[in-house]
């Protein structure tokens, strides 16, 4: 039996675009509960989004890369075609393992307690799970992944 062949992936531009349109969106979607809920002054808590994003949008580009390169490799399948179940998995995967690099960070702030910034890190990991699986979804269907032409002869 032969491995499927790999399906294409989007282009750096293109990574580029939806690591900063996702980073964008979480910024002004989560942040102004985030300040309300946690209790952290507003410009320490837009400092401690701000660092939170940029490791975000490292993750991003990395885990999202590799996912994709991996799903493809084991079902043939581009991203924008993946089904329900794998986008729920792909969501919660990211999260996670965000959630274990931005905890310390959010300990070292805020001075928050190890449980105080875990239960934050857990909000903030759920509400940007919801909002990474409408993203994801939404930026599929308006960025296709697209077939390069070929060259002129």
């Amino acid at each position: 039996m032969s491995a499927p062949h790999a399906p294409i992936q989007r282009s750096l531009l293109d990574r580029l675009r939806q690591v900063a349109l996702f980073e964008i969106g979480g910024l002004l979607l989560i942040s102004p509960p985030f300040v309300w809920l946690s209790g952290v002054p507003a410009v320490d808590s837009i400092g401690l989004l701000l660092i939170l994003a940029l490791m975000a949008a490292l993750w991003n580009g990395a885990y999202n890369t590799a996912f994709d390169w991996i799903e493809g490799r084991l079902t043939g399948r581009t991203a924008d075609r993946r089904p329900w179940p794998m986008r729920i998995a792909h969501a919660a995967g990211f999260e996670g393992g965000l959630l274990l690099m931005t905890l310390p960070v959010i300990v070292l702030w805020t001075g928050m307690d190890w449980l105080t910034a875990l239960v934050a890190d857990i909000g903030l990991a759920l509400a940007y799970t919801v909002y990474a699986f409408g993203f994801n979804l939404a930026y599929d269907r308006l960025f296709p992944i697209v077939a390069p032409t070929p060259p002129l002869p």
